[in-house]
């Protein structure tokens, strides 16, 4: 894979500020509100799944992905050892989170505490590899996500073929999801429609490329 920097100064700065990206300078310690944001999309979108599936049957396009019991540990502190750990960068996670907007839009597949560990994992790796400078490896990523090197070497091709290798992020895409972020971040609405970017579309043709295409709501 080629990397691609993320063009920040394209980006409102009082929008990438309000996210905590740009708090994150050299010489800066802290948790970027990114972070924490997208931890609470996701959560709320797996406890609205798993409500659902209480009535209706989900049927598990991806199975791989589908973990035998859910891990102990939490979405935050997940994505916060993550980020502790693997050193990527703030606009990773984002990345990260556009991507699995898009394999959910593109495999139908619904997120649960059962999955949702492993395609973030994944998701950072992809993203990682694709736009920062400098990476680590599957092995090392294996162990900051409680996953064997073998299993994430699958989730990985399995992830990138779920997305039909379509990993670019044009900066238009990427400031409408920080717009979108931004939204949700001051009106302190955690998303009432969990991870459902109404009206971001990517410049790539997709199966359910509609107005407001269903994502990881479903």
């Amino acid at each position: 894979m080629g990397t691609l920097a993320i063009d920040t100064e394209c980006v409102d700065s009082d929008i990438y500020r309000a996210l905590g990206f740009k708090e994150l300078g050299k010489g800066v310690v802290g948790t970027p509100r990114i972070l924490s944001l997208l931890s609470s999309l996701l959560e709320e979108s797996v406890q609205r799944n798993e409500m659902e599936s209480e009535t209706v049957k989900f049927k598990d396009n991806v199975a791989m992905f589908h973990g035998l019991r859910a891990p102990t540990i939490s979405i935050q502190h997940y994505i916060d050892r993550i980020f502790k750990y693997a050193g990527c960068s703030p606009s990773c996670f984002l990345v990260a989170y556009i991507y699995v907007d898009r394999f959910v839009q593109q495999t139908d597949v619904h997120l649960t505490s059962l999955n949702v560990h492993r395609l973030l994992i994944t998701s950072v790796l992809v993203a990682a590899k694709f736009i920062d400078d400098a990476f680590f490896n599957n092995a090392y990523y294996a162990r900051v996500g409680g996953v064997s090197t073998a299993e994430l070497n699958r989730l990985e091709m399995s992830f990138l073929f779920g997305l039909d290798f379509r990993l670019q992020v044009t900066v238009n895409t990427f400031q409408r999801y920080c717009c979108q972020l931004q939204k949700e971040c001051w009106e302190g609405n955690q998303i009432e429609r969990p991870i459902r970017a109404c009206g971001i579309k990517d410049s790539w043709p997709s199966k359910s490329d509609t107005q407001c295409a269903p994502t990881i709501s479903r």
